[in-house]
């Protein structure tokens, strides 16, 4: 099943295209990379789906069913899809636990099918405050320096818990795709690699994730799809266990040398 299917998406800003007519789909319980050189349009994509610009007319992003085309942030966020944005913009001024309930901000009550150990289903109310004490739970248990860190000013955490920080934050909104943009950008290897064992976690447990990222070759290793893009358009797209062996990809952008 297709969470999110995007169909010839095209983005100006002014006089500039930057998107050409972009096909995308991502699968229900999949993690998709967005991958090309700086400029290629990755991020342009992601503040469409998010509703942070606004595409041409004809544009069509389907997300669970529903057209989220034009609709503004908070909307599309209420659809179910959160974004880690670029450079992280956690909230300076405010604690590591009133971070996370800042992204929780749209949470509502609402119904869910259950079934017993008899096999009988039914319908269950679940509260905002059931939602955020099991989304607390959640994050803290995939970032447990969180924890640690709860009363702590978000300002002074290092640039990977900060990182880990805007990862949570998007989680706590109970998003059926967590989007995230570079989340790798401006952190030590061993620091990476401890965010993208995250991320395949969060992935094991159900989120279907759509990610940009500069570490290509770290990303293809995690990830299930890939579309790489170049000047606004689609140039190469595939199964990443796939991808990691094109040679036009390993010139273009694994540095042209043996992967290890």
């Amino acid at each position: 099943m297709k969470l999110l299917e995007i169909r010839n998406l095209v983005v100006r800003y002014g006089v500039i295209e930057a998107l050409h007519g972009i096909n995308i789909d991502v699968e229900q319980g999949a993690m998709v990379a967005l991958l090309g050189a700086n400029g290629a349009g990755k991020s342009t994509i992601l503040k469409a789906v998010s509703g942070l610009v606004k595409p041409v007319s004809g544009s069509t992003i389907m997300l669970n069913g529903a057209n989220v085309a034009g609709k503004r942030a908070h909307a599309v966020s209420k659809m179910g899809l959160s974004l880690s944005p670029e450079g992280r913009q956690i909230f300076t001024g405010l604690t590591v636990e009133e971070n996370l309930l800042a992204g929780a901000y749209g949470l509502k009550r609402h119904t869910q099918l259950i079934e017993d150990e008899h096999g009988i289903k039914r319908k269950v109310s679940i509260s905002v405050k059931a939602q955020l004490k099991e989304n607390f739970d959640r994050v803290y248990k995939l970032f447990p320096v969180l924890a640690e860190r709860k009363r702590q000013q978000a300002s002074t955490l290092s640039g990977g818990e900060q990182q880990m920080l805007a990862v949570a934050r998007a989680l706590m909104n109970s998003p059926k795709i967590l989007v995230l943009d570079e989340p790798s950008l401006g952190l030590a290897p061993l620091i990476i690699q401890d965010i993208f064992n995250t991320l395949v976690e969060i992935k094991k447990q159900g989120t279907t994730i759509l990610i940009v990222e500069q570490n290509a070759l770290a990303t293809l290793k995690i990830a299930d799809f890939a579309y790489v893009l170049e000047l606004g358009n689609v140039s190469i797209s595939g199964k990443a266990s796939e991808l990691i062996n094109d040679q036009r990809l390993i010139d273009a952008y694994l540095g042209g040398g043996e992967k290890k």
